[in-house]
């Protein structure tokens, strides 16, 4: 949206990456503090866009907060992403103390991931809401994906040891393969939804 000349006002929770989106060339402001905290002033905007966070923002917040931000017939988007991990090596996060009991597992195909649909619906805020799904694959070296699950906090909070164990694994799985590389599927269900207007 930058690149394109769009003004972007960014709201970063984490101090590094803000310093990162500081790198964009462009009319970007960012600001440093909760979506939930942050006031904007009079100002209000076309897009409400969310990438990765949307599903960290507080439920009793979000909609309200982005329903405010937007301008008259102004959009809300918010991709709900998936990661399918891979089942052969769940057995190592159990051996460290790092499954997530309760989860289901195997997760469900992406054709069949539950969307927000009834959630956005139901803040009664947002009118014309349009879902559309996009799976892709990435094929992976293992240093590739071991650089890939260091940036996921639950991997970047782990204990170090634990990471030494787990990395060294998955280096020795996927080294042992013939094709030494995995295919990590991703999808994202895009959500994007028109500023309903509320009678006062």
């Amino acid at each position: 949206m930058v690149a394109r000349g769009f003004p972007v006002a960014c709201v970063e929770l984490g101090a590094a990456l803000a310093e990162q989106a500081r790198n964009l060339r462009g009319p970007v402001e960012v600001h440093v503090e909760p979506f939930e905290t942050w006031d904007a002033g009079a100002r209000t905007f076309a897009l409400v866009y969310a990438a990765t966070a949307w599903h960290w923002i507080d439920p009793a917040i979000r909609y309200g907060k982005a329903h405010a931000l937007l301008r008259p017939g102004g959009h809300l988007a918010c991709p709900r992403g998936f990661d399918p991990f891979f089942g052969g090596i769940q057995d190592v996060y159990d051996a460290i103390g790092e499954s997530h009991p309760g989860e289901a597992w195997p997760p469900p195909p992406p054709d069949e991931l539950p969307d927000a649909s009834e959630e956005i619906e139901a803040s009664g805020l947002f009118t014309d809401l349009r879902v559309r799904r996009y799976v892709w694959e990435v094929p992976y070296t293992a240093d590739e994906y071991v650089s890939l699950l260091e940036t996921f906090s639950g991997h970047m909070s782990m204990d170090a040891a634990k990471r030494t164990i787990l990395y060294g694994e998955i280096r020795n799985r996927i080294g042992a393969r013939a094709d030494p590389r995995v295919r990590r599927h991703w999808c994202a269900i895009l959500h994007v939804a028109r500023r309903r207007e509320i009678e006062r």
